[in-house]
């Protein structure tokens, strides 16, 4: 009998700007420029509602991303009302990841401190994964396309790196971390589809658990991001769930996937 595969899950995230729960169009969130930014959703709920919310439904491997300034407060009440089930990023460094670990992060998630002046620095990498330890560490390859290829992007997705997203880059980075969060920031916000083709290759490239974000917009994507990875890829949902004032997706829809996902029986 050959071993049931895994299946792709519902991964739920808390995304924060000015301390209040939003959900934003990926590529306009400009430091220097606020009339910019393009926002789907603003919650009327405080971050620890959405916390409790996946606590009482089992949701595991949520992220909360701080995107800017003025969020730590809100970051810091999400953990808390599910201490040890939620990762955190945004502004994490090797100096405060372990703070955010104490305030109740299971993992804390980096990307832009890996890329001083937009270029990679192993150094860091080792610095920030010696800090907290490779099981408690994520690393978000946020990435752009460019013709044929996915380069990572960083400082609210506005700076493009030296970093190509390929399988080189991908198993380097494996060593020090135990997780990757894909952001395809050219589709996220948008709920036009989900790169497909990021994420069959991440299917095929990825030897570590992932979660891609980005354009997600129909229950049926997960379905789709299952059969394009093999399982590999794990997705999130944003401005397509009604818990967001979408009107595409239900979150109790996702939630019932899970667990039909989740079942011994139907692995296979």
């Amino acid at each position: 009998m050959t071993e049931p595969r895994r299946r792709s899950l519902f991964r739920p995230c808390i995304d924060l700007h000015n301390g209040e729960v939003k959900q934003i169009v990926g590529g306009t969130l400009h430091e220097d420029d606020a009339s910019r930014l393009r926002t789907n959703f603003v919650a009327s709920q405080p971050s620890a509602y959405f916390a409790e919310l996946y606590k009482r439904h089992g949701l595991e491997g949520g992220h909360v991303i701080k995107l800017g300034p003025g969020n730590d407060q809100a970051a810091k009440d999400a953990l808390a009302a599910w201490p040890g089930h939620l990762q955190i990023g945004g502004g994490i460094t090797a100096e405060n990841a372990r703070e955010w670990l104490d305030a109740g992060a299971s993992k804390v998630i980096v990307t832009s401190y890996l890329f001083p002046e937009g270029r990679f620095s192993l150094d860091r990498l080792k610095a920030v994964s010696a800090a907290v330890g490779k099981d408690r560490l994520v690393v978000d390859v946020s990435c752009r396309r460019r013709g044929d290829r996915w380069l990572v992007a960083m400082n609210k997705w506005q700076t493009i790196t030296d970093m190509e997203v390929c399988k080189e880059s991908l198993d380097l980075l494996a060593h020090y971390c135990s997780e990757f969060l894909i952001h395809a920031a050219d589709v996220e916000g948008l709920c036009q589809g989900i790169d497909e083709e990021l994420v069959a290759k991440l299917g095929e490239w990825v030897t570590i658990p992932t979660t891609y974000a980005g354009g997600a917009k129909s229950v049926s994507d997960l379905e789709l991001v299952d059969r394009l990875s093999a399982g590999k890829v794990d997705l999130t949902f944003g401005s397509s769930l009604d818990i967001f004032g979408g009107s595409l997706v239900k979150f109790e829809d996702l939630v019932k996937y899970n667990k039909e996902a989740l079942r011994p029986s139907n692995h296979s």
